[in-house]
């Protein structure tokens, strides 16, 4: 089908969805290496990870050889709720940029989260539901996933408690009134209601925090309740794996009028939106079928891809997490307090950091300010104001459209506009007065992070 023909907004029917995720673990050559138990240095078991996950999931994490598994009729149902998402065409954009590019992107924000977070948090809600739990623990940074969860969770009638991040705490209140609102209790993390958050604050007094110290007060508090569970929003396999149907849906709207992208971008922090978005074109690179060129954008505050070592470390500051190997500033390492704050998590996905490791995914790290010029720019042309996270892809992708202008080449891009930026209007206000600034970590910073790396045989 001929470009000018593909409408503006591309939506799949309801038949179309995808009825499975997709595990790209399972067609990988050099499969991600596995989470090792903290003290034995041992690959972790389903019996070591029981007293954290839900069972379901632990079998999602562990499996690297199943390449699909069904998507159970009843999380079908409430994907029906908003999904299809649309894949958009950014006509106007490419007006504005006067490029012979074309742009497509993947809009996630068409649910109340805002965000692709949804995709995830009603499949983990379901499984510690059927499961017989009576509720979850969880962080979150900027607050997509703390509102997904809480969303999902009370739609199941599922208790649900939250650790957010102390600066998206205090930058983001009406994304906290929206997790109460559903039923959630929010606490900023560091918080004195752990053991390993009064660690961390007698250690950092003052700490804005960050991910890891989110995560290792949830962690500790689904341990020490009956009934409950940990989750989270990101970094592990079994995200990654509900998060494909953002590429399969994007892959098939493609297929359908006959498009291929030659050049596929999306925001990286803990990995599970861009995994997501690229496992089923990643799939079918590894299996030699095409060959795309694949681009994970990272804050410079928290460059874990571009500046991280790829190494074993802690899920988390408090230490109490397995280890992964992954590219990683070290669990300590806690960024500056930019207004990205999905993207503000120490190490990288398994599976990606494997891939970026055999060069099949490049990596590029963005200053804060610049990537809110790019959100400016597409919110004014193509009427949707991106979130700080998405608006990192959306950089990447005007940059690589302008090269295009220079070059000629009729390039298509995909990128990942993962969410929606309304409750982000404190950051767009500092953007605005001219009060945001670029931080950059020095190598003596990130030497610092690297020294709470584990020591392994």
């Amino acid at each position: 089908m001929a470009n000018k023909e593909i409408p503006y907004k591309i939506y799949l029917e309801e038949s179309e969805m995808p009825k499975a995720w997709y595990n790209l673990r399972a067609d990988m050559i050099n499969k991600p290496a596995p989470l090792l138990n903290a003290q034995t240095r041992k690959p972790m078991t389903a019996e070591d990870l029981a007293p954290v996950f839900c069972d379901e999931l632990i079998t999602q994490e562990l499996d690297d050889t199943t390449p699909y598994f069904p998507i159970p009729e009843e999380i079908l149902n409430f994907y029906k709720m908003y999904r299809p998402a649309p894949l958009v065409r950014a006509y106007c954009l490419e007006e504005k940029l006067q490029t012979p590019a074309k742009i497509y992107y993947k809009f996630e924000g068409n649910n109340t989260s805002g965000s692709h977070k949804l995709n995830s948090a009603i499949a983990q809600a379901y499984y510690a539901k059927k499961q017989g739990l009576t509720g979850v623990t969880t962080e979150t940074g900027a607050g997509q996933w703390g509102t997904a969860l809480s969303m999902a969770c009370a739609y199941l009638g599922l208790d649900c408690k939250v650790y957010m991040v102390k600066v998206s705490y205090e930058q983001k209140p009406f994304r906290r009134e929206v997790m109460r609102t559903y039923g959630a209790s929010v606490t900023p993390s560091p918080s004195m209601d752990t053991e390993v958050g009064r660690k961390i604050l007698a250690e950092h007094p003052g700490t804005t925090g960050s991910l890891g110290c989110a995560i290792s007060e949830a962690v500790e508090m689904a341990t020490k309740l009956p009934g409950y569970r940990y989750v989270l929003g990101s970094v592990l396999n079994q995200v990654m794996l509900h998060q494909t149907v953002i590429g399969l849906e994007a892959k098939a709207a493609m297929d359908k009028y006959g498009v291929k992208p030659d050049i596929i971008i999306g925001c990286a922090g803990g990995g599970s939106n861009l995994g997501g978005l690229i496992a089923p074109f990643m799939g079918e690179k590894i299996k030699g079928e095409a060959d795309y060129r694949i681009i994970a954008v990272e804050p410079e505050t928290c460059p874990s891809f571009t500046r991280g070592k790829y190494a074993y470390d802690y899920c988390d500051t408090g230490m109490v997490c397995p280890l992964a190997k992954m590219y990683t500033l070290g669990s300590g390492f806690i960024p500056a307090g930019t207004h990205a704050g999905g993207l503000r998590y120490h190490g990288m996905n398994p599976t990606l950091s494997q891939l970026y490791d055999d060069k099949l995914m490049e990596a590029v790290s963005v200053p804060q300010t610049e990537v809110f010029k790019a959100a400016e720019e597409f919110a004014r042309v193509e009427g949707i104001l991106p979130a700080p996270e998405s608006s990192h892809a959306i950089k990447v992708a005007i940059d690589e459209a302008l090269k295009c202008k220079e070059t000629g080449e009729e390039k298509t891009i995909l990128f990942g506009l993962t969410g929606t930026g309304y409750f982000d209007m404190y950051a767009y206000e500092k953007f605005h007065d001219g009060k945001m600034t670029d931080y950059i970590p020095t190598d003596e910073e990130l030497q610092k992070g690297f020294s709470y790396l584990p020591k392994m045989d």
